[in-house]
This record gives structure tokens, sequence and C-alpha cells, in this order.
């Protein structure tokens, strides 16, 4: 097999390798939704409605002789018209717009955020839909969509937030042409937050007990140059109160389906952005979750309808919060409910021991950024210097058992040859020889081991934090971006080659497999990094290029050792 053959075969193996990984740990799924024949079946929901609506009460289509039957909101239906207006909220973190129609939020706008797929700053809703946050109210047997309902808004001509200045609000109301049914949602915009906090106040004749649908649109806006990657993680995520948080991507969605709560928060997320509904702050009853979350596919790609329901307590008035900003861990993890964790970092399997790590990398990232003033790209540098630096111990540790192993190679074998035909005495002997010369086949695997959580920890890290989104650097536009020149994924394939290079003219005999490798490896990781974020890369490039001195003076000390004879090596001391 040629080399080329076996480069093939080794980036096929890897793709399988990656294949392999998504299908043994996917997704958890959530749980199916009760079906409608459970639903009818369900006492609970019977006695609901009979509360709702009484037996001696008429059916909404009949009434006594001699009586005008009133108009009723929940069967009447709403005017469908297009004659609306639009009025912003414009602020130092965003730029929002809002259409009378629906009372919807059509566009989303931060203002600090650059957009990468087209000109212009980050938009979080998509275009070709039809905005978020309408509205639909549901009873026991009616429902009023206000999708396409005009409302009046206060103040009309919007509003404008300043810098350090005081929360100003926003407010819709809407009043049925039959008069018996009005609501009114009001927006609370604070100009130092992207929360906006939300109160939808309704009166009418069984509104008390009914259920307020909040739609969330059909997903978010793409903000990055390559769509191919965005679109993989483009999805939604819930936080259940018992069962944990829930996910999907927008992809996947191909059927309709009902998730059943409470929930603790919903949200629509990007690689870098994030669109959530979460409970209000504790004023009213429903304080603590929302309802059931209603999931269907839309036309188009990566696009799915998502809707949150929440209970109308007795008083008439819901209270909810809005997210609509970055994903900033910290910024996130201050609610306390696990919000970070909607796009959350590593594999699930791998995430007791990302997490911890997680949050140490991203405080000194940020310690170093805010207090000391220093950029992005130097920050990766001293990372990539300073991990060098921390694991040169663990390294030489390494080295040092592996040189004891092999010295002990020799009478090793003499024992296996001596005694291969008496297993007892064999096992006896090697027991014996381990004793004596502190010999233990993982003592140089093990702590080669110890440092992989971090290392992974950090390529998950520089990966997608957003703080690199948009951070030049040198001759990189972009540290979440791949390098437009490729200079770094060279760089990075080069260092290791010269790694590995220097190892195996260390080793007392290298095997022609080890040789291969140090001519392969270089040239599969340098194809698989051309496309990774440029901040990754120089991260990468960093540590191997701060590896070439410490690997060098390992290569010494094993080429040293290697002229020593065997027994003087084994009265060694080192581990």
């Amino acid at each position: 097999m040629n080399q080329q053959s076996r480069f093939l075969l080794a980036v096929s193996l890897m793709i399988l390798v990656l294949f392999t990984t998504n299908k043994l740990f996917p997704p958890i799924l959530p749980e199916e939704s009760l079906s409608q024949e459970q639903e009818l079946a369900d006492p609970s929901l019977e006695a609901r409605e009979t509360e709702l609506f009484p037996q001696e009460r008429l059916p909404r289509d009949q009434s006594q002789p001699g009586e005008e039957s009133a108009p009723d909101p929940f069967t009447s239906p709403v005017p469908l018209t297009r004659d609306g207006h639009t009025v912003g909220v414009l602020g130092p973190l965003y730029d929002m717009t809002f259409s009378t129609v629906g009372a919807r939020l059509v566009s989303a706008k931060l203002s600090n955020f650059s957009n990468f797929y087209q000109e212009g700053v980050v938009e979080l809703l998509a275009q070709d839909g039809p905005g978020a946050l309408g509205s639909r109210i549901e009873v026991s047997d009616g429902e009023l969509d206000l999708a396409e309902a005009i409302y009046q808004v206060v103040p009309e001509g919007g509003i404008t937030l300043e810098e350090g200045g005081e929360p100003k609000s926003l407010a819709f109301t809407y009043t049925h042409p039959s008069g018996a049914f009005s609501m009114t949602t009001t927006y609370e915009f604070d100009p130092s937050s992207y929360e906006v906090a939300a109160t939808t106040s309704m009166s009418g004749p069984g509104v008390d007990r009914a259920v307020l649908i909040t739609e969330m649109g059909v997903g978010l806006a793409y903000n990055e140059r390559r769509v191919a990657e965005e679109s993989r993680v483009l999805g939604y995520a819930a936080k259940h109160s018992s069962d944990g948080i829930q996910s999907e991507y927008f992809r996947k969605i191909d059927e309709e389906e009902s998730l059943q709560g409470p929930f603790e928060w919903l949200a629509l997320k990007s690689k870098y952005f994030i669109f959530a509904i979460l409970p209000g702050q504790g004023q009213t009853e429903t304080k603590d979750y929302l309802g059931e979350v209603s999931i269907a596919p839309a036309p188009g790609e990566d696009r799915a309808e998502i809707s949150i329901a929440q209970e109308v307590p007795g008083n008439g008035t819901v209270e909810y919060r809005v997210f609509l900003g970055p994903q900033e861990r910290p910024l996130l993890a201050s609610y306390g409910n696990e919000l970070e964790e909607a796009n959350p970092y590593g594999y699930r399997w791998m995430r007791l021991v990302v997490r911890p790590v997680v949050t140490g990398v991203l405080y000194i990232f940020n310690l170093l950024h805010d207090k000391l003033n220093m950029g992005y790209g130097w920050i990766l540098i001293l990372f990539g210097c300073f991990m060098r630096l921390l694991l040169y111990p663990i390294n030489q540790r390494a080295m040092r058992a592996q040189m004891k192993n092999m010295a002990v190679q020799p009478l090793l074998q003499d024992i296996q040859k001596k005694y291969k035909d008496q297993p007892e005495k064999l096992q006896k002997e090697m027991m014996k020889l381990y004793k004596d010369h502190g010999f233990n086949p993982m003592a140089g695997c093990l702590p080669m081991l110890l440092p992989w959580p971090v290392l992974i920890t950090l390529f998950f890290v520089f990966q997608k934090t957003i703080q690199l989104r948009g951070e030049s650097f040198l001759w990189l536009p972009n540290l979440s971006a791949a390098d437009p020149l490729y200079i770094l994924p060279v760089i990075m394939g080069l260092s290791m080659f010269l790694l590995q290079w220097i190892s195996v003219r260390s080793m007392p005999s290298p095997n022609p497999q080890m040789k291969m490798m140090m001519w392969l490896m270089p040239i599969m990781m340098t194809g698989i990094f051309f496309n990774f974020a440029s901040g990754l890369n120089l991260y990468y490039a960093t540590a191997n290029l701060a590896t070439i001195p410490q690997q060098y003076l390992i290569a010494k000390e094993r080429k040293a050792l290697k002229e020593v004879p065997v027994l003087s090596q084994l009265k060694s001391k080192d581990p």
C-alpha cells in the first residue's frame, strides 16, 4: 500500500470514528406527548373543562328563545388585515422593530456584533418568517388567534433608550370588536441589559383559566460566513424542571411534537446567539415554570415553528422574560438555571469534566482581557505557552518512566523465554521483576492522559467562544473564522512534524510504523485544521512551537540514557 492509499485510509477511519461517535451518543429525545385518545380519556382535562364551562351553560352557538346571543371572542373570527405599521426600540445594545399586526417582533439587531453573512450587524430573527412573540389564547372549547389582529401601541413613535438611563416601556393593546375581550402586552426595556420584561394582562369571559401561547417564530437568522457550520448548531433547547435539558436541531425536525412541561426556559440557539423565554421574576403565580412546548416543521432550511404555553392565573396577568443576546457564558450563568448550557461545550458524556474546566478557563480568559487590557490573540498565545510549561513536568515524568520500562524489557523477555511453559512461575517472576525495578507498564501512559481533559476543553472553548468572534489579530480578520491565508494550519503541521522528528530520532530503534506516522499525522492534522477557527489554530500552533525546546531537552536526555548500560538505568530513582 503506497503512502497516498495509507493517507486516504487514515482519513476514512477518522471520519468513521466521528460518525460512530454521533451514533453512539445521540441527543436524548424528549418523551412523546400524550396521544389524542389519552388526552380525551384524561379525567383531569374533563374536570378542568367542566369547571371552565359548566354543563348548565348553553353551547356557544345556541341561545335562549327571545334572547340575543352576545358575540364570543373565542368563536368570532378576528378580522384579517395587514393595515398596520412598525415601531422601533433603539438602545445601546440592540435595535428592535415591532409590528402592530399581531404585536410581533419582526427584527432584533444586536448593535455590538457584526454580521458576517451579510452587511450590517447581527440580526437574530429569520427575515423570511412571520416574526416572533405573536399570541394565541386557548380555552377548553375555543381559541383566539391574534396573529393578524391590529394592536394599538403606546407610545406610537416607539422609544429610544439612553446609555445609563432609566428603563422604558412599550405597550400593545388589542380589543375584540365585540368588546368582550381585551389584552395588553407591555415590554419593559433596560438599556443595560439584553433581557426584556414582558407582562400580558387580559380581561374577558373565561380568561382566568385560559392558556397564553407565545410564538417564537420559525428560527434564527444566519450570521456567520460559513452557513454549513452554523447550520449544524441551529436548534432549540428547553430545560425541564425534572428531566433536565432537552434539545434538537432544526434540520432534524420533520413532524409535529409537544413536550409536556413544566419548563424553566425555552431557547432558540445559533452558534453564538440565543433567543430565550423565561418565567417572570416572582410577582405572580406563574413565577416558576413555563408550560407545554409545541414544535412543528416549517418551510425552508433550518426552520421550525416553536411556541410555549403559559397558564393564565386568576388575576388574568402573565409575566415572563425575553432574552435576545449573545451566548456569553458568565452572563447566562447569572440566571442560575443552566441557561448557559443551552449550547453546551463538548459531547454529553464529557460535560461532567468539561464544565468546571470551561468555567476556570473563561474566567482567566476574561480576567486577562478586562483587567489587563490584553488582546485576545495575545491571550491565546499566552495560553499556548502556559499550557506547555504546565505540562512539561508531566511530559518529563512520562519520558523517564518510558525509558525505565524500556530498560527492563530485555530482562522481561528473558523471563518470558525461560518460563514460557510454566505460567505460574512466569507470573511470579514477572511480579518480582516489577517490584525489584519499579516497572509499571502504565507509568508512561498515565501522565500523558492526565492533561487530556484540559486540552479537549480548550478545543471546545477556543472553537466557539463568542469573545473571539470578530476579533482581529495580525493578518487574521476574525479569530472565530478560518485563517484566510491558511498560514496557521501550515505552521501547526510543520511544528507537529518537527516534534515527531525530534522524538523519533532520539528513540533506540524506532519501528517503521512510527516513521510512517511521523509523516502521515502532520499532513492529516493540517488538512483537518484548515477550516477550523483561526483562534483555535493560533493556540495549537503556539503550543506546538513552545513544545519544541521541551521536546529537544527530553530527546537529549533520552539519548543520554540510551547510551547508559541497562543495569545503570535500573538503579535510577526516577519514577
